[in-house]
C-alpha cells in the first residue's frame, strides 16, 4: 500500500518491521478467547506522518524492556521506539484492550495511490501490474478460454513467466 503512494522505501521497510513488531505483541497478549486483533493504518497529511494503530483485547500497558544479551526475546518496542517519531497507547473505546500506536515521518506520502485496481481484461501493455511483491511491465496481452472457468487473460511480463488470471480478477495497475 505505501510503495503505491510514493512512498520511500525506507519508510516503507521502516513502517512493516513496526508493525509487525506491534502486531506480534498483540498476538502475544493474554485475551479472552475469540478476541481478535485489530490493525489500522492512518496518514496524517497536516503533519506528514504515517500513523500505525495494533489494537488488541489484552490489558496492561506497553513497555520497552532491556533484555540481556542472551535473551531471543522482548526488543520489539525497543525498535518501535527507535524508528518511530512518537509512539504510545489509548484505552479502546467501550474499555476492552487497548490501542498500541506508532508514528513515522512520510513527508512523500500521496494521499492517493499512484496504482488502480481494475479488471484484468482492462489491463494493457506497457501498463505496469502488481504481481509477485513487485511492479513488472506488461510486454503482451493474450485472451483465453479456461476450460471450465470462462474467459482468461494471459499477461507476458518483463521479469518472470507469464501471468494467467480470470478476466474478472483484479490487478493493481499503473501508467498507460
Amino acid at each position: 500500500m505505501l510503495a503505491d503512494r510514493g512512498v520511500a522505501q525506507e519508510v516503507v521497510d521502516n513502517a512493516e518491521l513496526v508493525i509487525s513488531e506491534l502486531v506480534t505483541n498483540a498476538l502475544r497478549v493474554p485475551v479472552p478467547k475469540g478476541r481478535q486483533v485489530g490493525v489500522r493504518i492512518v496518514y496524517l497529511a497536516a503533519e506528514g506522518v504515517l500513523r500505525l494503530e495494533v489494537s488488541d483485547a489484552g490489558g496492561g500497558r506497553p513497555e520497552v524492556r532491556e533484555p540481556g544479551e542472551d535473551e531471543t526475546g522482548g526488543r520489539g518496542l525497543l525498535l518501535v521506539e527507535a524508528l518511530a517519531e512518537r509512539w504510545g497507547y489509548e484505552e479502546r473505546v467501550g474499555g476492552i484492550g487497548k490501542t498500541v500506536f506508532a508514528e513515522l515521518k512520510a513527508p512523500g506520502l500521496l494521499a492517493e495511490p499512484i496504482a488502480r485496481e481494475v479488471a484484468a481484461v482492462l489491463v494493457r501493455t506497457g501498463q505496469q501490474v502488481r504481481v509477485w511483491g513487485g511492479w513488472r511491465t506488461v510486454l503482451g496481452v493474450r485472451h483465453e478460454q479456461y476450460a471450465s472457468a470462462g474467459p482468461a487473460v494471459v499477461l507476458t511480463l518483463d521479469e518472470g513467466p507469464a501471468l494467467r488470471v480470470h478476466a474478472a480478477a483484479p490487478l493493481a495497475v499503473r501508467g498507460g
